[in-house]
């Protein structure tokens, strides 16, 4: 090959100028990668990587943001538990005095003391009621989605139907109506939405009907519905259920929107948990204490059994709630590790490896330094011409 010298073009500058301008770009990525630590800091350092990663950020998002929501909603909880605690500590102190103006060693005067120290205690009661709030929430006056037992005709006809209690995990506002054949085996209950269907004879049948002294649950996981079932003779039933029984046969939800927490990061029920509170007033329908009396030994002993009812009713809302709050609490924990997993599968795609930038960039410098000393040498090379112009 013969050897030429060109002066109009000089190749080997060129090709140093475009090593160099490659290395000065590398090194710019190098430091920008580096200084934010992130390796996929726009979309043309890894289109399909930054993709990945942006479907990540959103849901983490969203589950950092649920997982304080469960934390602000146990903190709730504990406030209406609490305040529920106190309201069984009075019922506790009525039911005393009670006991007192029953027996015969009070005469009227006495039980006339007593019946003023209960209306104090039943309107410590409201009161307590009235003023536990979170947030500006009243939450014991009635408090989210809740079942209306006198609306609902599965339970104002308990003694026909056997259903002791409905209760409501996620259930919305609306009417829950029963389709229950005698003799098929099966209960089906519905929303006008979504409906579900359960083998009772599989559940809980014995024969046709709960076996006897016995209750069980039905639990609509779909709708979230669970409703009590009794046999006969069954713990707190004025009737029992037979196959049959339920048909056409509603439960009402109602409530406001309040007792819903956003827990995890999409618009699904999954997503939801809901908890209802009834009214939990001595003048409202759950404990229904207004007509309460002490003035004469016969009211004092009819007393006993509503008062005690009301403890009961008082100890069911604070088991319910107590449920919720470990529910909550697992669900935190589950959250947690969602978040780290999620948050490690992101950094994965998203995040730089330090010590290989490190490594990288230490090249690219050498290289750079290489590149301009060469191009040093590349542009003085024509000069050599100058020693033929000379001969």
């Amino acid at each position: 090959m013969p050897l030429t010298i060109d002066v109009n073009n000089n190749i080997a500058a060129l090709n140093v100028r475009r090593h160099l301008s490659l290395n000065s770009r590398d090194m710019g990525t190098r430091l920008e990668r580096l200084s934010s630590g992130m390796r996929v800091n726009s979309a043309k350092d890894d289109p399909a990587g930054l993709a990945i990663s942006e479907g990540f950020r959103g849901p983490l998002s969203g589950l950092a943001v649920g997982l304080r929501n469960a934390e602000m909603g146990s903190n709730l909880l504990q406030v209406a538990e609490g305040s529920l605690n106190e309201v069984s500590s009075v019922l506790i102190r009525i039911r005393e005095l009670a006991m007192e103006s029953a027996t015969s060693t009070l005469n009227d005067d006495n039980r006339e003391s007593l019946e003023n120290e209960m209306i104090q205690l039943r309107q410590e009661i409201d009161r307590i009621a009235r003023s536990t709030g979170y947030n500006g929430q009243r939450m014991l006056t009635g408090f989210g989605a809740r079942v209306d037992e006198a609306q609902s005709t599965a339970l104002s006809a308990s003694a026909t139907t056997g259903v002791v209690r409905a209760a409501i995990s996620g259930a919305g506002k609306g009417a829950y109506t029963f389709v229950d054949a005698a003799g098929d085996g099966a209960l089906t209950l519905g929303n006008g939405v979504v409906t579900q269907t359960l083998n009772t004879a599989s559940l809980f049948l014995d024969g046709q009907g709960v076996a006897t002294g016995t209750t069980a649950v039905a639990n609509f996981d779909r709708l979230g519905v669970q409703v009590t079932l009794a046999g006969h003779q069954g713990a707190g039933a004025t009737g029992s259920y037979v196959d049959g029984d339920l048909d056409q046969r509603t439960i009402m939800v109602s409530g406001g929107t309040g007792g819903s927490f956003q827990v995890g990061a999409e618009n699904r029920v999954e997503d939801r948990i809901e908890i209802g509170i009834d009214d939990m007033s001595a003048s409202g329908s759950v404990l229904n204490l207004n007509t309460l009396s002490l003035a004469s030994q016969e009211n004092a002993r009819t007393a006993l059994d509503s008062i005690n009812a009301a403890i009961d009713e008082v100890a069911r809302q604070r088991g319910s709630l107590g449920s919720v709050m470990n529910r909550l609490q697992f669900t935190i924990s589950f959250t947690e590790s969602a978040i780290e997993g999620n948050t490690i599968s992101e950094a994965t795609v998203r995040d730089a490896d330090m010590a290989a930038e490190v490594s990288a960039f230490t090249r690219t410098q050498i290289l750079t330094q290489a590149a301009t000393a060469m191009l040093a040498q590349a542009n003085s090379a024509p000069q050599s011409v100058m020693v033929l112009l000379r001969q």
